[in-house]
């Protein structure tokens, strides 16, 4: 006979009946894994599982937990872990790799080096339109890795392009991985998905007009600015008005995509009847080139790739049409599956369950959602990317058992970012479960109103140390939550906060810094690229601070989700 599960009921200050106590106690799971990954530069991994370790030992010790509860939360945190989230960035990045195996990237790559021979205007494309589609599809630091090998492969120096690729690598972060940390967030605050994505769509969008005129700043100075601002401009602008647009009335998923080719199709009409006055050359004299001149694709990795059969020289239309199809099947599988008819059928497989051996309830004894476990398995993101990955094979005619070959060198090339992910997702479910998170929140919410001036700085945080969006919002989402019901301050507003601030931590993530780096050949140097990035970072995650700080104001409360 199966033993009755044990109701555990969280305390909001178990230390000795003291606050003050409890949250310094419930403090330290963050704190370790915070010092460990940024002092003590272990690995994510290792670090993860060390921090996930403290929080069981403090939920049991401190809180009171029982070992079976505690252990259970774990276990549903790496469940979420795996599912949905590895799910996503799998069989992602798995689409990526079968472009580099068909030879179809390379094509991509010189089809984006023919639009402008101004490098300034091919580092907004490439880094910041294009690379949002990567985010959009993939992220979790394939944006950065991808974009910074294609701006090095025009002829673009690698300090500069690794910058570049990283401050790109900001505004699209949000609905990044087909809308993974605002679905995360959702998940672990227990608010509505569509207030979340509405309150971030007002947030990250303003961010989003200004990163490519900072990245012609980086690209070239001052000159840059004054001479290709329009391309930047026009980037930024179309950027977020579409990204606000679906991120108040569209499906999450589809935020980024949607923005990311409203973006390039913007500079590429502009360009139709726009150019730069002059082009500068990226050699160590510092010169121009002559206005119309075109650049020679070339770098590292240019020759290494297989040709894509049929093409020598230059690419025909049919090609370069055919290396962008694996990218349009994604965008029209995930349109197709939020029609309302498609969307009932999906959706009819789907279970949800308890799980097993948690009964939590709140401090007031209501019961805490979070126990509930989804498993979508058919409308799934993961399962629409699968599904693509399968179309894009026979698109690209690429064989059964390269297909296999392929996805067996992404589950490699991610054994160690799936264990951090489970681990932190374990380290956050317990803490949330145990009643930890509530603690820190009772115990911020002292700040009062103030608290929304430091929200984002939170999320800038969690994100800075983990190297990515999702992971802050697992660890942060439900204490933003909780210190917003706390001192009367929108809770949407908080928690979008919090996702807003983090995508603003991924250009100094020590994870972002190395992969990076590694991309462009200057692995050990990650210190020259964080100097390159450390002041849009300070600018832009204070001006995000300012921002959230008045929507909770009657400054600018009109914008704040209701």
């Amino acid at each position: 006979m199966m033993s009755e599960v044990v109701v555990y009921q969280q305390v909001i200050a178990p230390l000795g009946g003291s606050l003050g106590w409890s949250a310094l106690a419930a403090a330290i799971p963050l704190l370790v894994l915070f010092l460990l990954l940024g002092v003590f530069r272990v690995r994510a991994w290792l670090a993860s599982l060390i921090g996930l370790l403290v929080a069981f030992v403090i939920a049991v010790l401190v809180d009171g937990m029982p070992v079976p509860a505690a252990a259970d939360a774990a276990a549903e945190g790496a469940a979420y872990g795996l599912y949905p989230i590895l799910w996503i960035v799998i069989n992602a990045i798995w689409i990526y790799h079968l472009t580099v195996e068909s030879g179809h990237f390379d094509v991509l790559r010189r089809a984006f080096a023919r639009i402008s021979a101004d490098k300034r205007v091919q580092g907004v494309i490439i880094a910041f339109s294009f690379g949002a589609l990567l985010e959009a599809l993939a992220g979790f630091g394939a944006p950065v890795a991808i974009c910074a090998v294609m701006l090095v492969a025009i002829g673009m120096k690698p300090l500069k392009a690794g910058a570049v690729a990283l401050i790109a690598d900001t505004a699209p972060v949000a609905f990044g991985a087909v809308g993974l940390p605002i679905t995360t967030l959702a998940q672990v605050s227990g608010l509505p998905l569509d207030d979340l994505a509405g309150m971030t769509g007002r947030q990250v969008p303003i961010l989003a007009v200004f990163v490519p005129l900072v990245m012609l700043v980086v690209l070239d100075g001052r000159r840059g600015l004054r001479e290709a601002w329009p391309a930047g401009l026009v980037a930024g602008v179309t950027f977020a008005v579409a990204q606000f647009l679906v991120a108040s009335y569209g499906p999450v998923q589809l935020v980024d995509i949607v923005a990311s080719l409203v973006s390039a199709a913007s500079v590429l009409l502009l360009l139709q009847v726009w150019q730069p006055a002059g082009i500068p050359d990226d050699g160590p004299d510092g010169g121009r080139m002559p206005a119309g001149a075109r650049l020679v694709p070339e770098g590292p990795g240019a020759a290494s790739r297989p040709a894509v059969p049929g093409v020598t020289g230059g690419d025909s239309g049919g090609q370069v049409l055919l290396a962008f199809v694996p990218y349009l099947i994604v965008i029209v599988l995930f349109a197709l599956s939020v029609v309302p008819v498609l969307k009932a059928v999906l959706s009819a497989p789907t279970v949800t369950f308890g799980w097993p051996g948690l009964d939590v309830r709140t401090p007031s004894g209501a019961p805490v959602s979070l126990t509930m476990f989804k498993f979508d398995w058919l409308i799934a993101s993961g399962t629409v990317l699968l599904i693509a990955g399968l179309l894009t094979g026979a698109a690209l005619r690429i064989s059964p058992l390269r297909l296999v070959r392929a996805y067996g060198h992404t589950l490699y090339q991610l054994r160690g970012a799936g264990v951090t992910v489970m681990a932190v997702l374990g380290l956050a479910y317990v803490m949330n479960l145990s009643g930890q998170t509530a603690t820190l929140g009772l115990f911020l919410a002292g700040a009062g109103s103030l608290y929304a001036l430091f929200a984002p700085l939170l999320g800038w945080f969690g994100t800075a140390v983990t190297g990515s969006d999702t992971s802050s919002n697992s660890l942060f989402g439900a204490l933003q939550a909780s210190v917003g019901h706390s001192t009367g301050i929108s809770p949407i507003l908080l928690a979008a906060g919090n996702t807003s601030g983090g995508v603003l931590g991924k250009m100094i993530s020590p994870q972002s810094l190395a992969i990076g780096a590694a991309a462009v050949g200057l692995a050990g140097r990650e210190g020259e690229l964080l100097r390159r990035v450390l002041v849009p970072t300070a600018l832009f995650v204070a001006a995000m601070c300012l921002l959230v700080y008045l929507q909770s104001t009657p400054v600018l409360s009109w914008m704040v989700v209701r």
